[in-house]
């Protein structure tokens, strides 16, 4: 059994217990890349895979209650016959290389922009944080408003997502996931991955079962990615449900720069070159941003201060401050 692949397969297990997103894009890729595993066969084995990994990091959220049902169900609606459906469109096409390539560039450039996206709102709401300090806006409130279903738009993107992870295996994280950021500004980080995982299941396995009938699995493959990725996905949701949504927030943009740089097809050594720089780069401009604007460098430094002026003023009138939340 090859202890390779074990490896690779718990590390992409955290990320998807961490944030919901990568198993089909950064799994596959590898499968493919680094295994050279045929196309087809790292498909099919990697939403089996899928289907098994995606459960353990869900039921943890559901225990910890950061997952929406409703959302759930309206998503499972669409994306649970649209992912047969994709299935079936493959094996129409053939080998279905030439539509798979052109989905995942698709899909690559829209990871790519959500990254970007996610970074200026980090920087819009910096701002809308200081503007409200210095007494130019609005208090932000300390509350999250309450999530109203959207049904239609809700069905529909889960169709987009099923039809196609059925085909790629790419989407039930990624694709779903940016929908959800979009449409449900609600949501906390710890609900978007949590009901993220959840619809993903259903939606997984029926994209499994089809390729299991239809695909071209390996159990040779399967095996040694089940024992490695769902120890991981374990790991990995535990800590999702309980680190600050901030820091999910910049993994799940890490997360989404990484898979779209594989599905746009650069090299490896690039792919690594491109992420160390961001690694190490990202978090010193963020603190010079954070500087400028008057806060302290690290978001923990200016959680404590907020916390003992909450409890100097507790002290004073028994009334806390309106204030936000460190980004």
């Amino acid at each position: 059994m090859d202890l390779g692949l074990i490896f690779g397969a718990f590390g992409v297990g955290i990320v998807v217990g961490l944030t919901g997103m990568g198993g089909g894009a950064l799994m596959t890729p590898m499968l493919v890349l680094f295994f050279g595993v045929p196309p087809l066969a790292a498909i099919s084995s990697d939403l089996v895979a899928s289907a098994v990994m995606k459960p353990v990091g869900a039921i943890v959220h559901l225990r910890r209650k950061t997952v929406n049902m409703r959302l759930v169900l309206f998503l499972c609606i669409g994306s649970v016959p649209a992912a047969f459906c994709g299935v079936l469109i493959l094996k129409a096409f053939g080998d279905g290389e030439a539509v798979q390539n052109t989905l995942k560039i698709a899909l690559g450039c829209a990871l790519l922009l959500t990254a970007m996206l996610l970074t200026v709102r980090a920087y819009m709401r910096l701002i809308e944080r200081a503007r409200s300090r210095d007494g130019k806006g609005e208090p932000l409130p300390q509350e999250r408003p309450e999530v109203v279903v959207k049904v239609v738009p809700t069905i529909i993107l889960g169709a987009a997502g099923g039809l196609i992870v059925g085909m790629t295996s790419v989407g039930s994280g990624s694709l779903i996931i940016i929908g959800l950021m979009v449409m449900y500004t609600g949501l906390k980080a710890s609900q978007l991955v949590g009901t993220d995982l959840a619809q993903a299941v259903p939606l997984v396995a029926s994209a499994a079962i089809g390729h299991a009938l239809f695909g071209d699995l390996q159990l040779g493959i399967t095996l040694p990615l089940l024992i490695g990725s769902v120890p991981g996905a374990f790991i990995g949701a535990q800590l999702s449900s309980r680190l600050p949504g901030g820091f999910i927030r910049r993994a799940l943009a890490f997360v989404l720069l990484a898979s779209a740089l594989k599905l746009l097809g650069l090299s490896t050594p690039l792919t690594g070159i491109v992420l160390g720089v961001v690694l190490i780069a990202a978090p010193i401009t963020w603190m010079q941003i954070r500087r400028y604007h008057g806060f302290p460098a690290l978001a923990s430094a200016e959680m404590r201060e907020y916390r003992r002026a909450k409890r100097d003023s507790d002290h004073v009138d028994g009334a806390p401050k309106a204030g936000g939340h460190a980004e």
